[in-house]
This record gives C-alpha cells, structure tokens and sequence, in this order.
C-alpha cells in the first residue's frame, strides 16, 4: 500500500531506488508518527470530522500499535512504503473505514515533519543527559586528582605545568558549550509543524492549537510554508549541536589514547575497556577511545553534508530531503553510544600521580620561575634572559610548588562555578 497509490504497478527498480533504506529507518520513528497521529484524530473528532465512536476505536488500536512498538514486534513489511503507509493500513484492518479517515487534512510531508520533531526533541532530552553524567563525573575527578601535577604542551612540546584538575574540568566546562548548542537545536525542533499538510495548509478548519498542546510543544510553527521549510533546518540545526559534543569528545578520546601510551604513561583504564593483539600478548589498545573518536569525526562531517544535501532546493518539498533521516539518525545513535562510553570508562580510570618524578619535565616549571624573579623586581625581560641562560648551562634548578591563585587556574579550579554553569545550562 503507499498513500499516493492510483492502481498503477510500480517498477520494481524505482520503487526500491525511492524507498532505500527508510523502512528500517522509520521504524526509530513509528513510536513517534503514532502519537502525532493519535494528536491529530483527537483534533479531527474535536472539528466533528471524526465520530465519537470512531476516535475511540482509533486511539484503542493506536495505543495497541504503540505497545507492539515499544515492545519491538512492530514491522514494516515491503509491501508499504514507510511507517506512514503502515500505520494507516494497520487501521484500516483492524477498524474499517474509520481507519482511512485518519488520512484527512494530512500529507505525507507532515507526518514526517511532526514525527522527525518529536524523534528529535526526545532524542536531544537523552543526549542532554548523558552530556550532564560525563560533565558531573569529569568533575568529580577534577576535584579527586586537583593535585596531581601534569605536563602541559604546546607544540606537543613541553610548556608549562598542569593537572589532573585541570584537564577534567577542563572538558566539563567545554561540555557546557556543547550544551548551549543542545539548547538551541531544542527551541528549533521544538516547534508543531502538524497542520502543514503538503506545505500549503489545508480547507479543512483544523485546530493547531490543540495538536500542539496535545503534543507538548512550545509553541507553534505558524506559516505552513515555513512549517514545510524546516524539515532540513531542523535536522541540520541538531547536526550543528552533535557535531559540537562530537568535537570535545573526540578531542578526549584522543586525549585518553596519547596518556595512555607507554611513552605517556599518564594515566590507565580498567583492561575489560581494552583490546589486546593477535600476536603481541602485552598489548592493552585503547579501541574503545579510538572508535569514540573515529565515530565522532565523523559527526563532524554531518552539518556539511546536510547543508550540501538542501541548500540549493527552493521551497516546498523535493524527495532529497528523505536522505536527511540517513545521516541524522545513525549520528544520533553514533553520539549516545560514544557518551556512553566514555561515562562507563572514565568512572574508573587511574591516573600516574608520579608523572613529574622524570626529569625532562623539569623546564615545566621555568616560566614560574621567572615569574618569581619578576614579582621581586627584576623586569621580565631580563629574568627571561636570566633563566634562559641558566638551562642552556645546566643550572636551571625548578620549584614544583605551584603557585597559580587566579580563576580558573591550577590553584584555584572553580569546580563550583562550572557546576553553577552546568546545571544552568
């Protein structure tokens, strides 16, 4: 059954060139297409479209398909062209003609709009959350480990001391950027597009209104044509908030694998998170990060790849934006299970607490040297040529007790602060 049917067959070759994959890719939807449906019937019973009869009998089988959902025994068979077709054709069956009804003031095109909103919204509530448990976690060991001096590098040259302290707060605090972001793809999906029907409204006398409240929305995407419009904006708005949590966890990741190599030797993670060899039996491969960064690179590719896939369409809708779903919801399950990850391994990590015994780590600590050459009058100048010399001739002798007392510092971390701004956020 597809929804556009006229009694004409369909080549096989199109029919599976045009559907692709989204069959199995509506099935991440259907729970939501059900709700918007079951939204939109009450709406329709509420403007006496459907009888009182009728829309008990719709939501008393809707609420049966949802069940069957959640409970994963929900299909799509290849006789139907999506979830859409499916549903429809579900009701049918199992009431009669009021099934058919559920179709009127209706598109396709919204459907999918409504359905892809609250998949994402949903979606992006979940994401939130689990950013929050890594950012909680990575500052709970900030203030376990705030003590336990690490190198700092620019370059990959030896710079200036850091710490432990330091570099996890370091990726909360980034993480609540990425939250900002979150939000803002949140206010953008967060918006009824139900009532667009093909993009150009409908005869019927609808009541938004109602599916929005109906549907725990915000507000209202009010111009229909608009309403048609963001299916793309909002898919590319929620690649843009991914691609920013993909950008710091793949940075942490690659963090991880660097301390964890033996030249490093910064910092370990239990052996039920690492891989071994086939032939080297010492090996202990940091996978798990290296795929969380790996999967993340390649979120970061998304937002270019939806902006290329829609930015030269006009408005209205065009069959390209059925490819939008390929990339949008494989990066969605991508980020979740990355943020999973990372949560699970970084609860146990253990990190060396005697990095800065070797003595190459040394000229770490020469900048603060100087430092203190300049607060007893020597200009800075002079003590950056004094020091200088002193290492060049082997006689640089290095303080290890920092003295970092500003915000924000080695000494002076703010975890309280970043947690303020992580649980505003």
């Amino acid at each position: 059954m597809k929804l556009w049917d006229k009694g004409l067959p369909t080549d096989q070759k199109i029919d599976i060139f045009t559907v692709g994959n989204d069959r199995q890719l509506d099935l991440v939807i259907a729970k939501y297409d059900v709700k918007a449906t079951l939204a939109h019937a009450k709406m329709l019973h509420k403007v006496k479209i459907l009888s009182n009869d009728e829309i008990v009998d719709i939501e008393r089988e809707l609420q049966k398909l949802m069940i069957e959902i959640e409970a994963g025994t929900f299909s799509i068979d290849q006789q139907f062209e999506d979830v859409h077709s499916k549903i429809e054709f579900e009701l049918t069956q199992r009431i009669g003609d009021a099934g058919k009804k559920i179709h009127t003031a209706r598109s396709r095109n919204d459907q999918v709009l409504v359905a892809m909103h609250l998949y994402l919204k949903d979606e992006l509530q979940q994401i939130k959350v689990l950013v929050k448990e890594l950012s909680q976690n990575l500052l709970k060991s900030a203030d376990q480990y705030k003590d336990v001096l690490l190198p700092g590098y620019t370059h990959l040259q030896i710079a200036m001391p850091s710490s432990f302290g330091l570099w996890f707060s370091a990726y909360a605090e980034s993480f609540v950027d990425d939250l900002y972001f979150v939000n803002a793809a949140l206010k953008v999906v967060d918006q009824n597009p139900l009532g667009s029907a093909a993009g150009y409204g409908s005869s019927f006398p609808i009541d938004r209104d109602f599916t929005t409240k109906e549907l725990d929305f915000s507000t209202l995407k009010y111009n229909v044509v608009a309403a048609q419009m963001s299916r793309g904006k909002s898919e590319k708005s929620v690649a843009f908030a991914l691609s920013s949590i993909a950008g710091t966890l793949s940075k942490l990741g690659m963090d991880v694998c660097l301390y964890m190599s033996q030249n490093f030797d910064f910092m370990s993670i239990p052996s039920e998170f690492t891989t071994g060899s086939s032939i080297m039996p010492h090996k202990k491969n940091p996978d798990v990060f290296e795929l969380i960064r790996g999967k993340c690179n390649k979120i970061q590719a998304l937002p270019y790849e939806l902006t290329l896939l829609t930015n030269n369409l006009p408005s209205g809708y065009h069959r390209d934006l059925q490819l939008l779903k390929e990339g949008v919801v494989p990066a969605i399950q991508d980020i979740k299970a990355s943020l999973e990850m990372a949560i699970y391994a970084l609860k146990n990590v253990t990190v060396n607490t005697n990095i800065l015994d070797d003595n190459k780590y040394d000229y770490l600590f020469s900048v603060d040297t100087l430092n203190e050459l300049v607060k007893n009058g020597l200009s800075f100048r002079d003590a950056y040529v004094q020091i200088g010399k002193e290492i060049e001739e082997g006689r640089y002798q290095p303080d290890k007790n920092t003295k970092h007392t500003h915000i924000g510092s080695i000494n002076n971390l703010c975890l309280e602060h970043i947690e303020e701004k992580l649980k505003q956020v």
